[in-house]
């Protein structure tokens, strides 16, 4: 019911606000105590959420806000200068932390697969929460923060991977047709992500920023936002990617600082649901 979902946020609210205040106070991340909140208004604290569905939705949605806007910080230019980044950072954080952890779960007695599968899942970060830490300390441009981005965005990548290996590891493999649709989807995704960004993006800006009218221009960039979101996640890729991506195409428009001006207040507001769920 309407009552319900209104009854949780305002719990979730109320309860974040003191956390919060007094984690400032004492100069601690506010990250740290949405998350306490969370813990304190979730099923294994006091229990207060009763529309957790709904809840989750919204949460989901501070993540998807919360890569729109970071792409918007950057550009395709940015992306690029990462690629060594993404492919030997990534692959070498991903490789050999899986590694290590399959074989800590080995020696405890655990079975080869499900080693393997542990130490992989152990492998992969929160984005969002790594994301904000950095976003908070205004380290996101500095070199440690560039390159958390680039690992990060490995692993969102190879989280399909792995999701396409479960089955092997269960003993019921995959065609190689999985494998290769995911890889002639993600080549699509690239040339419509620069073909976007170069030609179709700033057009519709350019026309929509004419009109002067700010609910109009915060639409269509919501609109974007979502439909590059909603794309990737058809495809088999996260949400938090297309987000991602959809940012790194308004970034190329001269209206991209204008756009994350009105994306701010959203963001923030639905990560705190995130980060307290």
């Amino acid at each position: 019911m309407a009552t319900d979902f209104l009854a949780d946020l305002l719990i979730i609210f109320g309860l974040s606000i003191p956390v919060v205040f007094t984690f400032s106070k004492l100069k601690i991340a506010p990250l740290i105590g949405f998350l306490l909140a969370g813990i304190l208004a979730g099923p294994f604290g006091l229990g207060l959420i009763r529309d957790v569905e709904n809840i989750e939705f919204l949460a989901e949605m501070g993540v998807v806000l919360l890569l729109f806007t970071i792409g918007m910080e950057f550009s395709l230019r940015d992306l690029l200068k990462l690629r060594r980044i993404v492919i030997f950072g990534g692959g070498l954080q991903l490789s050999l932390t899986a590694i290590i952890v399959a074989l800590i779960f080995l020696w405890i007695g655990n079975s080869r697969e499900s080693s393997i599968f542990l130490g992989l899942l152990v492998a992969l970060s929160s984005t969002a929460i790594v994301l904000k830490l950095l976003q908070e300390k205004g380290e996101i441009y500095s070199l440690h923060g560039r390159t958390s981005l680039g690992i990060l965005i490995f692993q969102d990548i190879a989280a399909v991977m792995i999701i396409l290996l479960i089955p092997v590891l269960a003993g019921t493999p995959e065609t190689e047709k999985s494998f290769l649709e995911l890889t002639l989807q993600g080549f699509g995704l690239i040339i419509f992500t620069l073909l976007s960004a170069r030609y179709v993006i700033p057009f519709i800006m350019y026309h929509v920023a004419k009109t002067r009218n700010n609910e109009l221009f915060l639409l269509s960039v919501m609109a974007i936002g979502l439909s590059v979101a909603w794309l990737t996640s058809k495809i088999g890729l996260s949400l938090a990617l297309g987000a991602f991506l959809a940012g790194l195409i308004i970034s190329e428009s001269e209206y991209s600082v204008q756009a994350l001006g009105n994306l701010i207040p959203f963001r923030d507001m639905f990560m705190s649901i995130f980060f307290v769920s």
